[in-house]
């Protein structure tokens, strides 16, 4: 039911494993995965973490189950349950990194720690043993610097100036791994190698490959050893393509969640909402934030890494080297190069680099593309842009927030039908098996959340003067901020005091404009802090909530019409847990929240018994379109081939998306808010292929007439009956 053995499932369903959900509270839900059409389990990480760990990629040990999850016998009971039901169990696994810190919890560390150069781990981690004793930046005070016979206990503050070994982004707990090393390749993925032979781990899902020395080698020997499903967690630019010599079935999907969310944003709304920003005072040149973010990185949470670098390059002033490395990454058009076949990326960033070091720079890149200047270059560049840009450019640049989105292109408003059918037509051609998103455990804001958002776009002049009315009530001392606040509660109301605080508390340090995560503007902080019970228990707050209502429908509309575009588009859809219903959540830790699935189970059951709930508060329509949508999926799975547009005709054809497949019609609507100020469908058809057309939503038949096809759901999911006729004959 999930697909061929070791090939990509029909679909996935992520789920968060913390202590508080474990491999047995799993076991238990498998049941409801099945019920809801689940082709396969997608687990964040399970090998063994820090001690209470929440996301599971600070990973201590790769060599066993993690006991806060149940350990081994909890992961085998739980494999289990998943081979009964018939479902797959895809892993998500970390190769670049291990937490270290000052506490004894990594062995592999420590025994660095005790035996320096002499440790039979000297060389698991990516370390510069040249530049003198280890430097851990875990000391509370200055004066607390301590001497030790192999490393030094450093300021804590030196960490992103002194480094000496490579680590997650700025992240100094979480130390690179030199998996391109055979010997560290068997160290880390012999275990969850050991799971996949025995068949009970059904596909692989990598963590950031970028940080990776040689992400194309890496690929290469992971297929060879598992030869399952394999998709990695590459974040693409907007017209970006995997590097054709990785033997993957394509990436995690944030290309995909891009050019869908897009189609539901109005293009029309975009000089409103520029306008609006510049009033406001926040910036309005994409290009010009994206650049400075990225700089800023570079001089403070990098900088050691832009030092390690620069010391490598030969010919050249030490001073002007740095600025040359620094300006050649900083211009990056996508995450990081695959030298030699990512030539183009690096010749646009050389280009664009004024420092007289570049051409030295340069030189020995191409000279040396598999030489550690090369190789280090390629695996820093993926981190400025990923603190650059997605960690800061997308918390100062908030024009129109549903746009900044891991793997979005906040400068590009929205995603035109003919692109989106493009792109749709050459994954299906290229990358079938690719999985596709709406949420992740990564992304800035839930699916839902960017749903209601994209309805300002088709009312961005009441948005901007309610804004300017509610500004003047409440403002954010932060022209930046105060604009991605209004956004993100209208986005995500009702939402509590308590989560809006801790929401607005990581915004502000992100962006780095008036405080950060280690140099405090505490008086800003407070200010910040008090806002949401100001806002919240004043009379703003009832203008915000009438105005939610006004735009409710509509985004209960858009978020119906993305998630069946995803599900039947081509690609492997993963639903993130919890999402099947409504779901309103900020970035993370907001995202991570605990699932009701006993309500879901409820609503799930009733269902199955025939009831077509009414797109609701509930968010049972929902459930009712996800499920119908999967179960398709896994038991006919023929019907999801080939992709052919489908055009209407009529006054209100621009608000209709459709696809065929094979023996599949997708029908979403667009613009809502523009349709219902024309009148609604009126005599809009789109004219169906050959067949007996029945929407297995409703399961009423469908002749083209988007008046009655749409009247009760702004979705439709038609299928042939003369070909499930065929079908059933067959197999007869």
């Amino acid at each position: 039911m999930t697909g061929t053995p070791g090939g990509p499932p029909s679909s996935t369903y992520r789920i968060q494993f913390t202590p508080g959900f474990t491999f047995a509270d799993a076991e238990a839900a498998v049941d409801y995965l099945d019920a809801l059409g689940v082709g396969a389990l997608y687990a964040s990480p399970v090998l063994e973490a820090v001690p209470g760990s929440t996301h599971g990629y600070d990973v201590v040990d790769p060599t066993r189950a993690r006991e806060e999850l149940g350990g081994e016998a909890g992961r085998v009971a739980l494999h289990k349950a998943l081979r009964t039901a018939g479902l797959g169990f895809v892993l998500d696994i970390v190769p670049n990194h291990m937490a270290v810190g000052p506490d004894d919890v990594n062995k592999w560390w420590w025994d660095v720690l005790r035996h320096g150069r002499a440790s039979r781990y000297a060389d698991y981690f990516d370390i510069d043993w040249d530049s003198g004793p280890l430097l851990l930046p875990f000391a509370g005070e200055e004066d607390s610097e301590e001497e030790h016979e192999h490393y030094r206990l450093a300021f804590w503050r030196r960490g992103n100036t002194e480094l000496n070994y490579r680590r997650f982004f700025d992240i100094t707990t979480l130390a690179a791994v030199r998996v391109e090393d055979p010997e560290v390749f068997d160290a880390t993925h012999d275990e969850v190698l050991r799971w996949v032979a025995a068949g009970e781990v059904t596909g692989l899902r990598v963590d950031h490959p970028d940080g990776l020395a040689d992400p194309g080698g890496y690929v290469r020997r992971l297929r060879e050893r598992s030869g399952v499903w394999l998709v990695v967690e590459k974040i693409l630019g907007a017209d970006e393509r995997l590097p054709a010599s990785w033997p993957v079935d394509g990436t995690t999907g944030y290309d995909a969640l891009r050019e869908v969310c897009g189609l539901f944003v109005d293009p029309a709304g975009e000089a409103a909402f520029t306008a609006l920003a510049g009033e406001l005072g926040a910036p309005t040149d994409f290009a010009a934030v994206e650049h400075e973010s990225r700089e800023l990185v570079t001089r403070s949470l990098l900088r050691a890494e832009v030092r390690r670098i620069a010391a490598l390059v030969r010919d050249a002033d030490p001073d002007e080297a740095e600025r040359a490395v620094a300006e050649v990454m900083v211009n990056f058009p996508v995450y990081r190069s695959y030298l030699p076949e990512g030539l183009d990326a690096w010749e646009a960033a050389v280009t664009a680099a004024t420092s007289p070091a570049a051409a030295a720079l340069d030189r020995q890149v191409r000279a040396e593309p598999e030489g550690e200047l090369a190789t280090r270059i390629q695996q820093t560049s993926g981190m400025v842009v990923a603190k650059g840009t997605e960690d800061t450019a997308f918390y100062r640049y908030t024009r129109f927030v549903a746009l900044n989105e891991v793997g979005g292109a906040p400068d590009r408003f929205g995603v035109p039908p003919e692109e989106f059918h493009g792109r749709a037509a050459a994954r299906e051609a290229g990358s079938p098996a690719a999985m596709t998103t709406l949420s992740t455990h990564d992304t800035k804001r839930s699916e839902d959340v960017r749903a209601r958002l994209a309805v300002l776009a088709e009312v961005p002049e009441e948005f901007a003067e309610a804004v300017r009315r509610w500004t003047a009530a409440h403002p954010i001392d932060e022209p930046s901020l105060n604009l991605l606040a209004w956004q993100s509660l209208v986005g995500a109301w009702p939402i509590t005091p308590e989560r809006m605080r801790d929401y607005l508390d990581k915004a502000a340090k992100e962006s780095k404009v008036r405080t950060t995560w280690t140099d405090h503007d505490e008086a800003f902080e407070a200010a910040v802090a008090a806002w949401p019970e100001q806002v919240l228990s004043g009379p703003v707050a009832a203008e915000v909530a009438s105005f939610v209502e006004r735009i409710v429908a509509a985004g209960w509309s858009n978020a119906l019409g993305q998630k069946l575009v995803q599900l039947t588009a081509p690609g492997v859809p993963d639903v993130y847990q919890g999402t099947e219903l409504w779901d309103l959540s900020l970035v993370d830790p907001d995202n991570r929240r605990p699932v009701d699935y006993d309500v879901r189970r409820r609503l799930l059951a009733r269902i199955e018994d025939g009831w077509l709930p009414d797109v609701d508060d509930s968010g049972a329509a929902k459930l009712l379109v996800v499920q119908r949508a999967l179960r398709l999926r896994r038991e006919r799975p023929e019907l999801f081939r080939g992709y052919r547009p489908l055009e209407a005709s009529g006054r209100a054809a621009r608000h209709v998306v459709a696809f065929e497949r094979d023996g599949l019609v997708a029908v979403a609507t667009r613009l809502p808010v523009g349709l219902a100020d024309a009148g609604g469908w009126g005599d809009t058809v789109l004219p169906l292929p050959p067949g007996e057309w029945t929407d297995v939503l409703t399961s009423r038949p469908a002749d083209g007439r988007l008046d009655a096809m749409l009247s009760r759901y702004p979705v439709a999911l038609l299928v042939d009956a003369r070909r499930s006729r065929r079908s059933d004959v067959g197999e007869s």
